[in-house]
């Protein structure tokens, strides 16, 4: 079950890059609340605490400001150019019981047993897109995949969801696969039957044209 992570958050009057640069530059986070046929609101929270509650697993809030409250989901986060510095954050209001379709990080545990044939494992997506009550959304979802020989995949309809979420995404979608990798063979030099590239030298004649020019 996801916890409610509580938080401060305070209301931006004045909005643009300029204003949202000051914010950071004082350590809070510019942020925004919509949702629920009620009209956006821009905010802040303070960026070190949110921040460290996101990489903790938190996308459950409760933004307190003043006496008023409003439980909400992270729906998007923007970084800088770098993509290292939080600079923004989407907020989406939501009702406790309601369901939401979030995107949930995949984690793969094991060694296939398809790496002792040669095999390479290849994660080929990160996260896998459910459909959940909101208060039921979990921080990651674990599969096993010691049991993967070589050509053989994970699929999204093989992942482990918690008791009562869907699958939104393709089921037959590629989670992670064991294959094996070819290398690229280059000839060694010297090699029978490497051909070599015939060099034209500035002064050499080509045949038929020397009586040409006689003409």
């Amino acid at each position: 079950m996801s916890k409610v992570s509580v938080i401060k958050a305070e209301p931006r009057s004045k909005l643009g890059s300029h204003s949202s640069q000051k914010s950071r530059k004082n350590g809070m986070l510019p942020g925004v609340v919509y949702g629920h046929k009620k009209e956006a609101m821009a905010i802040s929270v303070p960026a070190a605490e949110f921040l460290q509650m996101f990489r903790h697993g938190s996308h459950l809030f409760e933004l307190q400001m003043g006496e008023q409250t409003e439980t909400v989901l992270v729906k998007a986060v923007q970084y800088d150019y770098l993509g290292t510095n939080m600079i923004h954050v989407d907020f989406s209001r939501v009702d406790l019981t309601e369901r939401v379709k979030v995107s949930v990080p995949v984690i793969l545990r094991g060694t296939p047993v398809g790496t002792q044939s040669g095999g390479v494992l290849q994660q080929v997506m990160m996260d896998v897109e459910i459909e959940c009550v909101v208060t039921d959304i979990p921080e990651q979802i674990r599969a096993n995949v010691s049991k993967l020989g070589l050509d053989e995949s994970l699929y999204t309809k093989d992942l482990e969801l918690p008791a009562g979420a869907k699958l939104v995404d393709d089921p037959e979608a590629i989670v992670a696969s064991v294959s094996e990798i070819a290398e690229a063979v280059e000839a060694a030099p010297g090699e029978e039957g490497a051909a070599e590239p015939e060099v034209i030298s500035k002064g050499k004649e080509v045949e038929g044209e020397e009586g040409a020019e006689e003409k």
